[in-house]
């Protein structure tokens, strides 16, 4: 792992103390972490900078930045890759000299072969950066889904990029004023997506490569251009359901393996579901093979906590994890409970690490608090599902209702017969009861799919709407649209992984508290070869068989405890305590909402009377479950924008 800075002249000479400068604003405002190597190196026209922590075996000893002399190329990489073997192979690397690269090396060999289509042939996350002195030119790419951040500065003369903004907000001539269009978009969203453009960030100066692009910066012209797609591909038909889970179980776990690749403890997020179980059981017995355990994080309510949720909501998953870890074995669980801390108290800190605003309020205080305990247990490594939901564990009941849509329109009656059979027999009823109930729902279903939008930017300031035309842009990508009478789901799923802003809010935080904590978050579910295997299986292994998520609950038979695996009535909720650990500070809070209300700065963004309202509501409620309502939601917003919009002019320039 390496936080990386970098600096190119587009024209001229690059001068000792714009490079003194922008080496003092990398190596003092980039986070500090437990670094093995700080370093530094420049030529005439560029500079260089990383702090490296050797995660892997191979990058152990490695100085970055790393340059070829040869070819002029030196390269700054914040890099982990997982097709190693396909990329030796397709450079013909002998195999006595695997150990000996590392994946810094492995992507400058790539660069000489490939060049600028190089990020096509890599699997993994990263962002790095590649200057030509040959040519003075500037090459620099993030992976598919962003799971590494990039941000760059320009002007007429000079760019320059780094892992975090805050050493770039420090350099001259780089200004800290707010993107309105980032923030108008920021707030109109009503998901947890922050914003549309994803070569922009909240500040104005300040622009970011997005997730599977690159940007070549040469002879005074940049350029960004995005480097794959998920278009629509043949299917891949196997003979029978068996062979769809075998294919299912080898390509998950190749990916899982591949992130075992560490020079630490490896640890994984678990939850009582099923994709972080998936992963932390195909995990658990290759790391014994290698006389190792598992490390897992379990966030957990409060002891006082009592349940206020629905019946199929279970905020506390102890029994189930327990479960799961004594049925899988080689494991060291952790359940953490976080006593004295909230989503309130943990703000400030979380907009340190974010540069941002956030919209996960609920869940930011143990997402950022997992990693700092992991790294006290010596995890270097820490695997998730988090992107799970839209690969491996596809396929919920609003899918298999659409499913069953499709077998009645198409007069598909013993296929329907037979998934109602069960069904029925999963949900331990029967045909009389299930029928009607999925006549309704498929009904509601159509209803939603024609009522494709949600409440958008309720409290956005109205001038600030209008100056942006921010509703017309929200609605031309369709980024509110739950769904659309026009489409599939499975294809709402391929637009999802082809829409890059879906994807940049879990990199961001991912990234950050890297740097922080010196832990590498790692998802197997995000993995390139998962993803289009997942795309390319038909959509009724999805749902078959009566089945919610069906292929991943057949496939992972005997992997996880048949109680975790076919649960279907009930459904994890973390962060379900948030009102209950906040209410020692509540009035604090309802008081900090009212001066966000008379704020100038802050009535700039926020709509006073839409925002005054939500905080009555907030208020008047004794009633644990605000928490689901719009009104929490909005003031929880608009406080976070409030915070980061004084936090930032607090800054001080050097």
């Amino acid at each position: 792992m390496s936080a990386i800075f970098g600096m190119a002249r587009l024209k001229g000479l690059l001068g000792t103390d714009a490079a003194e400068q922008g080496k003092r604003s990398f190596f003092t405002f980039v986070p500090r972490f437990n670094e093995e190597m700080a370093s530094s190196w420049q030529s005439d026209t560029a500079l260089m900078c990383s702090l490296n922590q050797w995660i892997t075996p191979e990058s152990e000893g490695e100085f970055q930045p790393l340059t070829d002399k040869e070819s002029g190329l030196t390269i700054a990489a914040d890099v982990i890759l997982d097709n190693r073997d396909e990329l030796f192979a397709s450079l013909q690397v002998k195999k006595d000299m695997h150990h000996l690269i590392s994946d810094c090396r492995l992507i400058l060999m790539a660069y000489r072969k490939w060049g600028v289509e190089t990020p096509k042939h890599l699997i993994g996350d990263f962002a790095f950066l590649i200057w030509d002195e040959k040519n003075k030119r500037v090459f620099a790419a993030r992976d598919y889904s962003g799971t590494r951040t990039l941000y760059f500065t320009k002007n007429e003369e000079r760019i320059a990029f780094s892992s975090t903004m805050k050493p770039l907000l420090h350099m001259a001539g780089v200004s800290d004023r707010i993107n309105r269009q980032w923030m108008a978009e920021f707030i109109a969203i009503s998901t947890l997506v922050e914003a549309i453009d994803m070569s922009a960030t909240v500040y104005e100066d300040i622009g970011q490569v997005p997730p599977c692009h690159f940007l070549l910066a040469e002879r005074g012209r940049i350029t960004i251009r995005r480097y794959r797609t998920f278009e629509s591909r043949r299917q891949l038909y196997l003979s029978s359901d068996g062979e769809y889970e075998e294919a299912f179980r080898e390509v998950l776990g190749r990916a899982v393996n591949d992130r075992l690749r560490s020079r630490g403890r490896i640890g994984s997020y678990l939850s009582g579901g099923l994709d972080s179980g998936s992963v932390a059981s195909l995990a658990a017995p290759s790391l014994k093979k290698q006389n190792k355990k598992l490390y897992t994080f379990s966030y957990v309510p409060v002891a006082e906590f009592e349940n206020w949720t629905p019946s199929y909501f279970v905020p506390d998953e102890t029994d189930n994890i327990k479960t799961t870890v004594t049925h899988i074995g080689s494991t060291e669980p952790e359940f953490l409970d976080f006593e004295g801390m909230s989503p309130y108290s943990e703000l400030d800190d979380m907009l340190d690490v974010m540069e941002m605003p956030y919209k996960f309020f609920e869940n930011a205080f143990w997402m950022k608090r997992i990693p700092e305990r992991a790294a006290e247990k010596g995890v270097n490594v820490l695997l998730n599902g988090a992107r799970g939901n839209y690969s491996i564990s596809w396929g919920n009941l609003n899918v298999a209702y659409d499913y069953y849509q499709r077998l009645l329109k198409t007069l598909q009656w013993s296929v329907l017969n037979r998934e109602l059979t069960d069904y029925c027999r999963q949900f331990s009823t029967g045909k009389r009861v299930m029928i009607p109930f999925l006549a309704r729902q498929i009904a509601v279903n159509l209803v939603s799919k024609m009522k494709a939008e949600v409440e958008t930017g309720s409290w956005i300031n109205p001038e600030l709407a209008r100056e942006t035309n921010v509703f017309e842009k929200v609605e031309e990508v369709g980024i509110n649209k739950i769904y659309s009478p026009s489409i599939t789901d499975d294809e709402y799923r391929r637009r999802h992984f082809n829409n890059v802003f879906s994807w940049n809010k879990s990199g961001t935080l991912f990234s950050k508290l890297s740097y922080r904590y010196g832990v590498w978050d790692r998802d197997p579910t995000n993995d390139l070869r998962v993803v289009k295997f997942c795309l390319s299986i038909p959509p009724e292994q999805y749902v078959n068989h009566g089945l919610s998520r069906s292929i991943l609950r057949r496939a992972m038979k005997g992997f996880l405890p048949d109680s975790v695996l076919m649960n279907q009535q009930n459904k994890g909720l973390q962060g379900a305590d948030v009102i209950h650990r906040m209410r020692n500070k509540w009035p604090i809070f309802i008081n900090e909402l009212y001066e966000a209300a008379t704020d100038p700065v802050t009535l700039e963004y926020a709509d006073r009377e839409k925002f005054e309202l939500a905080i009555q509501k907030v208020e008047a409620s004794s009633d644990e479950s605000v928490l689901f309502t719009d009104a929490f939601k909005t003031v929880t917003r608009v406080l976070i924008v409030h915070r980061f919009l004084h936090k930032t002019r607090k800054e001080v320039k050097l």
